[in-house]
């Protein structure tokens, strides 16, 4: 999935998030604007990091909060504030892998770089559609690829037989599926 944006449509959005990073700047109340708008993306950036939802929780959080405590000297260079703040999440993640003293698992995707904000816009569009689906097959999704947990886990937390969560995972797969093909149509 790709998105396109004319040359119009992405000034008109950069100098838009120039306009909220500058009155972010001068008063700290106006970051939420900031943060609605980069959420999700940061969280689907860390999630597919770390792999432990409470963790992808801190570390987003503290991303924001780091972000929000360093604004006045963020320096307004064209590229996307989204990117600074993938950067900063970036290096939070690696000090917990170096604090957690744990191997940053060799089979994770590959990074999309700073300068690719479609791959951020794509995940968070994702997230957003596992977010509509039925709870259960939203909670089996969530658990199987964002926390990379087994069928036998997800199972024996939700209570339920394996070939349940199989049926779930089918489902909600298959609604992703077809959500998807629906916009490509």
């Amino acid at each position: 999935m790709v998105l396109e944006r004319s040359g119009t449509t992405a000034s008109h959005e950069e100098g838009k998030e120039r306009l909220l990073v500058e009155a972010a700047q001068k008063d700290p109340a106006r970051f939420a604007q900031l943060y609605e708008l980069n959420f999700e993306r940061v969280y689907a950036y860390v999630v597919r990091r770390v792999r432990e939802r409470g963790t992808a929780e801190d570390l987003t959080s503290e991303v924001f909060h780091k972000a929000l405590a360093h604004l006045p000297q963020f320096d307004w260079r064209g590229i996307p504030f989204s990117a600074w703040l993938i950067r900063i999440a970036a290096n939070l993640i690696s000090d917990y892998w170096k604090l957690s003293g744990r191997e940053v698992i060799a089979d994770l995707p590959e990074q999309p770089s700073a300068e690719n904000p479609e791959a951020f816009e794509e995940s968070a569009h994702l997230f957003r559609m596992v977010d509509k689906l039925p709870t259960d097959q939203r909670r089996v999704v969530q658990m199987r690829f964002a926390e990379g947990k087994t069928i036998r886990e997800v199972a024996q937390e939700m209570g339920r037989s394996e070939g349940a969560i199989k049926q779930l995972q089918f489902r909600g797969l298959e609604n992703l599926r077809i959500e998807l093909s629906g916009e490509h149509e």
